[in-house]
């Protein structure tokens, strides 16, 4: 078995969620690599847009920025902010990654400011960009992120983009799209994904070397657990081989640890 970081690792586990014929929004790093990934081996036929409207690329090698010209590379249209948006709002738009400063049991991320003083917080972020947007109007969003208690609280500081609000219901009772909502969260421990009942994170599988006590440790409130937990398998030769010389040959992600 080959070696493998655990950006790799992260990288790889992302990739294999993105089904064939499907249309995914990403920004650049991790989930832009998730992305390329899947459409050179398992989705060939993945539409991959970004936020500054480049619709279908076949990207080369990978982007540093949302509107850097290889998001157009051979794609099927160069279109506009508005445009993503709007096919977003359309519901056509099956899957998007996002980030953030600290996430919370029901997938509420914050990407604004630390502290309880929004004028003058302790900490201040780059804020939304198009992550509420896409965070409300996509089928389904995907995280990849460190865990750590700093980033996994109990409660965050600034809902950004909400996952499930306060819980069943409470999406839809906002006005956002009935179904949608958090999907996975891809760390460097566990793949986690969520309750259908009661829309909490729960722990899918462990990475290999991992303990569910070093999950727990590294978690700021209380995770749910499936029944038949399984190891999340580790990254193919294939994948390791494909994402190293043909989507991030110069290491612009995968040399991040």
């Amino acid at each position: 078995m080959m070696e493998y970081n655990n950006m790799e690792l992260m990288i790889c586990l992302a990739s294999r969620y993105l089904e064939d014929d499907s249309i995914v929004v990403v920004g650049t790093g991790a989930p832009c690599a998730a992305a390329m990934l899947a459409q050179k081996i398992y989705s060939p036929r993945l539409m991959i847009m970004f936020e500054a409207g480049g619709i279908g690329p076949l990207l080369p090698s990978m982007p540093i920025s949302v509107g850097d010209s290889r998001t157009f590379y051979r794609a099927l249209g160069a279109s506009s902010m508005p445009d993503i948006m709007e096919t977003c709002q359309r519901g056509l738009v099956d899957y998007t990654f996002l980030g953030g400063a600290q996430i919370d049991c029901y997938g509420n991320i914050n990407s604004t400011m630390i502290g309880d003083n929004h004028q003058a917080p302790k900490v201040r972020f780059p804020g939304s960009g198009g992550a509420n947007d896409l965070g409300s109007l996509c089928w389904k969003t995907m995280m990849i992120t460190p865990q750590d208690k700093r980033r996994f609280t109990e409660k965050i500081d600034f809902i950004t983009t909400p996952g499930y609000l306060t819980g069943p219901g409470a999406r839809e009772e906002a006005g956002l799209p009935p179904g949608s909502g958090p999907y996975k969260v891809i760390t460097n421990l566990c793949v986690i994904g969520f309750d259908d009942q009661i829309k909490k994170m729960k722990v899918e599988s462990i990475h290999p070397g991992r303990t569910r006590e070093e999950i727990i440790e590294n978690t700021g409130f209380e995770l749910l657990w499936v029944d038949e937990l399984e190891e999340s398998e580790p990254p193919r030769k294939e994948e390791l081989d494909i994402l190293r010389n043909e989507v991030d040959p110069y290491r612009y992600i995968i040399g991040r640890e």
